[in-house]
């Protein structure tokens, strides 16, 4: 009774409306709220809660019901359809006990009996009132608190259906929650199987049904190896790695956003054997440099073709992509037109740095192409060395076809912007002799 009291109070239930059950492990919610519900008097009954006790190897599990609970008419104990033993059931007040009622004393004794706890009885007569509070005595001194085994997330339904039914989860969704369930809870593997048998339905559980028949003692990574092959993608690691190097940014997301997604397909390579776990910092750089080709100049600034040998982890990618991205979203919101067309003077140009074709000489040029590009063509009113630069690595006195330096495109986009705002200054000096002469 103290712990149902207590349990009430953690769940936030009216205690008139609650009671407790005691059910063997394999039990599933539906039977159980529908051998209660044929006690009229309780009305509509819903599981509130399971907790597991490895000394009676049973469920302990708190019901709502939607009457009050009148322990005048409710029994001390149920027997549940097609079974042959009765659950003890445990309310705020009990009822006394009619000497007239021998089954139900046989009934509860043997459910006792099988948890092996005869030795809590002690100098009780035996009925049923006796038994169910040795139960609760013995239930209150449990050491475990009730919250490590009862106030977990239960694992969202799961039946392998095509199309997925409302209500239910995706395989793929279902797997990453099961899997972190499996991974981070400290329950015992037999009461994680517990947990994902719970979640499944028709097709899915059968399949694990078959399993068991095999193997009794099934451990819940195989559950999740078992659900995985007969539902999920038929590709091997190998394929899925060269399906994950062909991956591409879409149009108009975001590069934090194509981010995840490669991590969410690299996260299945590795799982699929197709990659180790110490080579994925560096992959995944690698592909978020081929794929991302809408993100060029964040690319540069995050120097990521400089941190390949040493690159950082997903989430530290991810902050500081998102970091990039909210700086550009702020300066977006307060636009210099002068900004917006050096930005895309320097798109085109860097474009014209990747393709790594070789530039025209400036002789073959006419005058009105050297003013097209600042800085590379010079024309013949200048002559420091300083106005012309590679395109490969931004150094001052020859070209890129004849570039033997390792490519700094950081460098080259510094230059660039220097040199577009140099010609927008000589254009604009130009300009105002031939205005003076007009007027």
């Amino acid at each position: 009774i103290p712990l149902l009291k207590g349990w009430c109070r953690g769940e936030m239930l009216n205690e008139a409306h609650a009671l407790m059950v005691i059910v063997p492990e394999d039990v599933e919610i539906s039977q159980i709220e529908d051998t209660l519900q044929s006690v009229k008097c309780l009305g509509r009954v819903r599981v509130r809660g399971r907790m597991y006790n490895s000394k009676l190897d049973s469920l302990t599990v708190l019901c709502e019901c939607k009457e009050v609970v009148d322990f005048s008419k409710v029994p001390p104990d149920i027997l549940p359809t097609g079974g042959l033993v009765a659950w003890p059931i445990v309310m705020v007040t009990q009822s006394p006990v009619s000497p007239s009622a021998p089954s139900r004393t046989e009934h509860s004794s043997t459910a006792v009996d099988d948890g092996n706890i005869q030795e809590l009885l002690g100098a009780h007569d035996g009925s049923a009132e006796s038994i169910i509070r040795a139960v609760g005595d013995l239930l209150s001194k449990i050491e475990k608190p009730v919250s490590d085994s009862s106030s977990y997330r239960r694992l969202r339904v799961f039946s392998g259906t095509v199309p997925t039914p409302a209500g239910e989860e995706p395989l793929e969704h279902w797997l990453e929650q099961a899997r972190l369930m499996v991974e981070e809870s400290d329950c015992s593997d037999k009461e994680k199987r517990r947990r994902i048998m719970e979640s499944l339905r028709g097709p899915a559980l059968s399949i694990i049904k078959a399993a068991r028949v095999t193997t009794a003692d099934l451990k819940p990574e195989r559950c999740l190896e078992a659900i995985e092959s007969a539902f999920g993608s038929a590709e091997s690691g190998e394929e899925l790695y060269i399906a994950f190097r062909l991956m591409q940014q879409q149009p108009r997301e975001k590069l934090s956003d194509f981010l995840k997604r490669l991590e969410q397909a690299l996260t299945k390579v590795i799982q699929r054997g197709g990659l180790s776990v110490a080579a994925a910092n560096r992959v995944r750089v690698e592909q978020l440099l081929r794929g991302a080709v809408a993100a060029d100049l964040m690319l540069v600034n995050l120097k990521l073709r400089e941190r390949k040998e040493n690159p950082p982890s997903f989430l530290e990618l991810l902050s500081e992509i998102r970091s990039e991205e909210e700086y550009e979203a702020s300066r977006a919101n307060c636009p210099d037109p002068e900004v917006t067309a050096l930005k895309k003077q320097v798109k085109r140009l860097q474009q014209k740095v990747q393709s790594k074709k070789p530039i025209a000489s400036v002789a073959s040029l006419p005058v009105e192409t050297s003013r097209n590009f600042p800085g590379t063509y010079k024309p013949t009113t200048y002559s420091d060395s300083e106005e012309y630069y590679c395109y490969r690595c931004g150094e001052s006195g020859h070209f890129a076809a004849k570039c033997r330096n390792a490519e700094n495109q950081a460098k080259v986009v510094r230059r660039l912007i220097q040199s577009l705002k140099k010609a927008k200054s000589r254009d604009l000096l130009s300009s105002e002799p031939t205005s003076s002469t007009t007027n």
